[in-house]
């Protein structure tokens, strides 16, 4: 199921807070809300896009602090909070809902609102269609200035010349410790040509084993089956199980079915992900902004220390 967003979490914490009686933690709120909506452990598993923290643990985490702004619920000691007499006056109204533009009602929550470097959104379509924490909102930001970046980048890729695009396959395989040395690598890749088999690397830098390349810079034409099994042979013919296919394009179902098949060790990488590594890699790319998103260091301000 979709999980419910942050504003639709706040009724429920606050009731849950009311039952208890006493302070409660996030831990336990995630859990009983859980059970109460009938969340599935997959919905449970979903991850923000950093990978840094499940999505429905962040959403009661943000509807937790936004009530304890409107002084809903009130911190207790570090890491547990409990339900204000606030809270008990507006549960007794029984309301169908609480979302950000109840919270505006109480004066502490307009002033955490207009407080420097604090914003919560009034866009209709924020609050009430798609109401996403700060949090998420961050990093929607980051997915879609990367995802703007990969287009970028695949363009700028597609109009390479064929030695350029061999130069960006040796930095990104040098990049992600493959290769050994970049000239080891370089005087590797390109110089092969037999048989679907473009250049051959080393596996790690003592060379220990070696995996052949096949690097193909295409527009849209996808790569079918027939150029995947004609490197697939060309790595039996050397006795080999491990290759990389590179395609600036995308590879069609039967040549992934294929590789799923066979013996040999084929990674597919296509456009997609060859871009999203060498921005991993930063490989054609550069970083012009840092913002560094920090937080409260508890230990730091734990005075039995």
């Amino acid at each position: 199921m979709t999980l419910p967003d942050y504003q639709a979490l706040m009724l429920p914490l606050l009731k849950y807070a009311g039952n208890r009686n006493t302070e409660i933690t996030t831990t336990e709120a995630v859990d009983a809300l859980a059970k109460e909506l009938n969340l599935t452990e997959e919905d449970l598993r979903e991850i923000l896009p950093s990978g840094t923290q499940y999505t429905f643990v962040n959403r009661v985490g943000w509807a937790a602090t936004y009530m304890k702004k409107a002084g809903l619920l009130k911190t207790t000691r570090r890491g547990y909070y409990q339900i204000t007499e606030r809270g008990r006056e507006l549960l007794a109204k029984e309301p169908k809902l609480i979302n950000v533009k109840t919270l505006e009602r109480y004066p502490e929550f307009m002033e955490f609102k207009k407080s420097k470097g604090t914003q919560v959104s009034n866009n209709k379509e924020t609050d009430e269609r798609k109401p996403i924490t700060p949090s998420e909102a961050l990093e929607e930001a980051y997915k879609n200035l990367r995802d703007e970046l990969a287009n970028e980048l695949l363009d700028k890729l597609k109009s390479t010349s064929p030695t350029f695009f061999e130069r960006v396959v040796v930095d990104l395989l040098v990049k992600m410790g493959y290769g050994g040395s970049r000239s080891d690598a370089g005087r590797a890749i390109g110089k092969s040509g037999d048989g679907g088999i473009d250049g051959i690397i080393k596996e790690d830098k003592l060379g220990l084993d070696v995996v052949y390349v096949q690097a193909r810079r295409w527009n849209n034409t996808p790569v079918g089956s027939p150029d995947v099994m004609q490197f697939a042979g060309a790595l039996q013919a050397q006795r080999a199980n491990k290759g990389i296919f590179i395609t600036t394009s995308r590879f069609t179902d039967e040549a992934r079915s294929y590789v799923s098949q066979i013996g040999s060790k084929i990674v597919l990488i296509d456009g997609e992900q060859l871009t999203s590594l060498m921005i991993e890699n930063d490989v054609g790319v550069s970083t012009i902004s840092l913002y560094p998103v920090k937080k409260i260091d508890s230990d730091y301000f734990d005075e039995g220390i």
